[in-house]
This record gives C-alpha cells, sequence and structure tokens, in this order.
C-alpha cells in the first residue's frame, strides 16, 4: 500500500501536516502575482516593501527562466482548475510549451535542462526539441556547475522512457559521480576544474547536494536499477542528515573535500519546506533510506526559529498568509558575505578552522524579506508529488 507524502507526514507528527497544508496554501495563493503581465513568465523575485503603518507588500522584480519551469515542475501535480489558476490560464504542460518555445535564445544550460525536465515529466510532445538544445549548450568534456549537471541528468532520467537519450544519460551520470572529491560523500560546486578560483575549490553549498541526489536517485529509479548510483545519493543524504542543525537547520556552505561545514547561514526557507524534503523523498521513493525525520527536523524551523527565538526584539514570522509569501532567509547582516568569504578562505588552509568569534560579531538575526517562485514550485513538487 502507498500513501501520499502528507498523509505520512499526518501519521508521523500531525502538527506538522497542518503547517505543511498551510504552506501549499500560501503557495498557490502567491504564484498568480508572481507571473509577469501576459501570463507567459516569472519574476525573478518578490521584494517586500513596508509600508508607513508596517504591513508588507510585494514587488515584482526581474524575470527568471528557471524558475518558471521549476514552478511548471512543482504546478504540474495540482489538479487541472489549479493549475490554470497558478500559470495565468495554462496547464502546466501549456506553459511548458511556452518555455519550449523560448529555448532558442536560452544559452544556460540549467534553464535549458530545467525546460527540458518539465516537458518530460509533463509529457509535451515537443521534448525532443528541448533535449536537443541541452545537447547544443551541455559540450562534452567541459566542465559545469553541479547543480545544473544535476539537472541534466534529472532530464534525462525524466525522458529515458520517451526517447532515446542513453548515451547522453550515462555520459551525465558518469559526470555526476566522478565530480566528487575522494572518499567525501559530498559534491563539489563544479563537476571539474576551471570554474572556481583556487581559494574556494573546496566549497560546495546545500543545492551542490541535494540537486544530485535528486537527479542520482532518479537516475537509478528510471531504469533497470544502479546501484552505485543510489549509493552515492544514499551516502550525500546521510552526511547532510547528520550535519543538520539542532533547530533543524540545513546549512549552508560545506567542504566537498572532508564532508564538513564550512558556513550555516543563512538558512533558507526553501531548504527547509521544499527543497530538503524534494530530494529526500525521491531519493525513498526510489528504493534508499527514510529520511522523514529530518525532514520533519527542517519544516518545523519554519515556525520555531531559534535563531529569531534567542533575540524577542528581531522576532517576526517567516509566513505571510495573507501576502502568500514566506520570507526568503536568516542571514547574518555581514557586509558582503564577510563570514563565508572567511571560513572560506580559512578552510581551505585548515579545514577544521571555524573562526568562532565571527559568531559574536555578525549573529544570525537578519531576515531577507522577499520570495521567489522556485520556491513554491518545489514546495509542491515536495509535498504533492509522489508516494512514500
Amino acid at each position: 500500500m502507498t500513501i501520499t507524502r502528507l498523509a505520512a507526514l499526518g501519521h508521523e507528527e500531525p502538527p506538522l501536516l497542518a503547517l505543511a497544508q498551510r504552506l501549499l496554501a500560501v503557495a498557490e495563493s502567491g504564484l498568480p502575482s508572481m507571473l509577469l503581465p501576459g501570463g507567459e513568465a516569472f519574476a525573478f523575485t518578490m521584494a517586500g516593501r513596508q509600508r508607513p503603518d508596517g504591513s508588507w507588500t510585494l514587488e515584482r522584480r526581474g524575470t527568471s527562466t528557471r524558475y518558471a519551469a521549476i514552478t511548471a515542475l512543482g504546478v504540474r501535480f495540482l489538479p487541472e482548475d489549479r493549475q490554470r489558476a497558478a500559470l495565468g490560464g495554462r496547464t502546466a504542460q501549456e506553459f511548458t510549451g511556452l518555455l519550449i518555445e523560448s529555448l532558442p535564445a536560452v544559452t544556460n544550460l540549467g534553464d535549458a535542462a530545467l525546460i527540458a525536465w518539465a516537458a518530460a515529466e509533463t509529457e509535451h510532445p515537443k521534448l525532443s526539441d528541448a533535449l536537443a538544445q541541452v545537447d547544443t549548450l551541455d559540450q562534452e568534456g567541459r566542465p559545469q556547475y553541479t547543480v545544473e549537471a544535476a539537472w541534466v541528468l534529472s532530464a534525462l532520467a525524466a525522458a529515458r522512457n520517451t526517447v532515446d537519450v542513453e548515451r547522453r544519460f550515462t555520459t551525465a551520470r558518469d559526470r555526476l559521480l566522478r565530480a566528487r572529491i575522494g572518499d567525501s560523500p559530498l559534491f563539489p560546486h563544479a563537476t571539474g576544474p576551471g570554474l572556481l578560483p583556487w581559494y574556494r575549490a573546496h566549497v560546495s553549498c546545500f543545492a551542490d547536494q541535494t540537486y544530485p541526489l535528486q537527479a542520482l536517485a532518479r537516475a537509478h529509479a528510471s531504469g533497470d536499477g544502479d546501484p552505485e548510483a543510489l549509493a552515492a545519493a544514499e551516502a550525500c543524504a546521510a552526511r547532510i542528515c547528520a550535519l543538520q542543525g539542532d533547530g533543524g537547520q540545513w546549512w549552508w556552505h560545506y567542504d566537498a573535500r572532508t564532508g564538513g561545514v564550512v558556513e550555516g547561514y543563512p538558512v533558507y526557507s526553501v531548504h527547509q519546506h521544499a527543497m530538503a524534503p524534494t530530494a529526500l523523498f525521491d531519493l525513498t521513493d526510489a528504493g534508499g533510506s527514510d529520511f522523514g525525520a529530518s525532514v520533519r527536523k527542517g519544516l518545523r524551523w519554519m515556525t520555531d526559529v531559534p535563531e529569531l527565538a534567542e533575540h524577542p526584539a528581531k522576532q517576526e514570522p517567516l509566513i505571510l498568509d495573507e501576502l502568500g509569501a514566506t520570507w526568503r532567509k536568516v542571514f547574518r547582516g555581514d557586509p558582503k558575505k564577510a563570514v563565508r568569504a572567511a571560513r572560506g578562505l580559512g578552510t581551505r588552509v585548515a579545514p577544521s578552522l571555524r573562526l568562532k568569534s565571527l559568531d559574536r560579531v555578525y549573529p544570525p538575526v537578519s531576515v531577507d524579506r522577499e520570495c521567489r517562485p522556485y520556491e513554491f514550485g518545489w514546495m509542491l513538487h515536495a509535498w504533492q508529488g509522489g508516494r512514500i
């Protein structure tokens, strides 16, 4: 017997079911306002602006192809009428069609891979066109950013049963597995040298872990099984869960050589309610371990934020129901991300160096008041998709 992810959450921890349902309602109410006029593209971000009375309003800023594709990947799990409500009257497949039409102008590999992934998942008839642009942009032998390489693999895994992508699939799969440094279970920020300066080549982010582990899990599930890919995904998941903060925090920067944390902050809402859940759920669905306890611990952070609780004057909610938004992150407020830079350089020389005095100088009590559409796309993907 299979049950939905929400039903499993309600069984394990009923109060968290109400929280997840609340967040999903915020996502559906917030997405329509993130569409640009004409309903054919999504804003890059919704920036919070405080009114004289203290209330908040949101302003659309920029545009993002990749965020639109991620939104389509999540919205596809909704009933058709709710897809149309979120996507300006279009279904997820129809909206993906608009993204496919834009592909000739897309020059970023990650954007193209996400469009192809959405095309595969929505069974769009022009999937082959989307994959062709991925192939054009993904030059063989050239290092890529790990996140974008992972999206390529996820797209190809989703397309395997529809078109012949086996050669490209194997290349993408092997590239991710080879990217790891030594025996570390974590993934670096790039799949090879040349994209990063030497002093931060060892630093990777949370997204560099979740997207590869998700892609490798999906690769295993997409065919006759791939124990090596599944084991790599499992090892990465186990490590980030072991490092998870006492308050459920998913940390931001890691040492890809040692598998340790370089700098914990910012803590991003999307990691807590969406990216960690969707990756870990996909791993479980593929036959990996159940990391549900870590998912639930991370979700609780959305309403029980220890960083703010320790400073009463700084406390504020991160979920804004009436606004249709979740504030983006809790961070240190340090100028030019000075703490990350210092710890990145320090750990390059001495991997165990922590520079703990920086925690006192720059405590993580600032809130970034913006919200991006991909946060809701992955939230819908995490909680509406799949079975446990």
